[in-house]
């Protein structure tokens, strides 16, 4: 490991955007840091110069950010023992084969979204499942039903059949929550082992027979190179007339024209977080459909989630300097690392 003139190692904070400084690290982390390293910071207005930069590169052992780490600027940095990306997700601007050969780990931070998005996807299928913003907007325009009438369509999310595409961090989350509601929860997970998924009181399926069994779907599948659309009009067409599906991981797995016209019909409700662009056009047709709850790519993006960032960055960082492989962010894996398709976050 190589040290400033100080002896202590350099930790580089470079391009953490959309991530700003005050944003994810909080004083006591910021000075626990300072502790551990000499901290030099090319973010938020604090722009090194090319050459300062370049040295801080060549020098760092731990790097915090964005910046683009092609092989041939990897290949100069000899005491770099790890990368942290910032923004949440493996994103194509590092050679990932170059840090796994020379045994750099690359990790990112999007465990601490888990809690949020898994809330928000809670919240969302309660609603549709008893239609509430539904009946809400009955009442601004005078149409409300009463009684048994107003139910026709709900149904309990106590009991009900649930699926989860996707059994990451979000979906085990997810699952947690679910434990008062008593669901029978179907898995869909392709990356993970049966045993993984039955360890989570789940119950291993197959794409079709998720839809075909579940009145409630949670989509929270990472984009890869092989799932792109995968979700599209036969797969909405298994659900049960009236079945719920939540949109809360990456637009690009599902069809949204396929899902438009399922609820068009009526065919499913939705709650979508994500969407194929963003913002959503003004003249969107989503934007006028009844049976479905919109959100603004804002599950995750809580004051509490982005300050669990820095406390995770810093968490491995003291593992790794005390020659421990980390525990606490998450691994590119060299088998599924370069197949993630996730589109950059433009604004935190």
């Amino acid at each position: 490991m190589t040290a400033t003139n100080s002896g202590k190692p350099v930790i580089l904070i470079a391009d953490p955007e959309p991530r700003t400084l005050d944003m994810i690290f909080e004083p006591d982390v910021m000075a626990r840091f300072a502790q551990l390293g000499t901290v030099r910071v090319h973010a938020d207005g604090r722009r090194l110069s090319k050459p300062d930069l370049d040295a801080a590169l060549v020098e760092a052992t731990i790097c915090i950010g964005q910046i683009d780490l092609p092989a041939e600027r990897l290949a100069q940095m000899t005491s770099l023992r790890a990368i942290f990306n910032v923004e949440g997700n493996f994103l194509p601007n590092i050679d990932y084969t170059w840090c796994l050969d020379h045994g750099v780990h690359v990790l990112n931070t999007s465990p601490v979204y888990a809690t949020s998005v898994a809330e928000t996807a809670l919240g969302m299928a309660l609603d549709l499942c008893r239609e509430i913003t539904a009946t809400h907007q009955a009442f601004r325009t005078r149409s409300e039903k009463w009684g048994v009438a107003s139910n026709v369509d709900s149904f309990l999310l106590t009991d009900a059949r649930v699926g989860i595409v996707g059994l990451g961090d979000l979906g085990r989350r997810l699952r947690e929550m679910l434990v008062p509601f008593r669901c029978q929860v179907r898995v869909f997970d392709p990356w993970l082992a049966e045993r993984r998924i039955i360890e989570q009181d789940c119950i291993p399926s197959s794409l079709d027979d998720l839809f075909r069994q579940s009145q409630v779907v949670f989509l929270f599948a990472s984009a890869t190179s092989e799932n792109q659309g995968f979700i599209g009009e036969r797969e909405l067409s298994l659900m049960p007339r009236g079945s719920v599906v939540l949109v809360m991981s990456r637009a690009g797995i599902i069809d949204f024209d396929a899902l438009e016209c399922a609820v068009r019909s009526r065919h499913v409700r939705a709650g979508i977080d994500v969407y194929p662009v963003e913002p959503l056009p003004g003249d969107a047709p989503l934007r006028q459909l009844d049976g479905v709850v919109l959100s603004s790519h804002r599950s995750g993006g809580t004051r509490e989630s982005f300050l669990e960032i820095g406390r995770l960055v810093l968490a491995d960082t003291e593992l790794i300097l005390r020659g421990l492989p980390p525990q606490i962010c998450r691994r590119a894996e060299r088998e599924t690392v370069t197949r993630m398709r996730s589109r950059p976050v433009a604004k935190s």
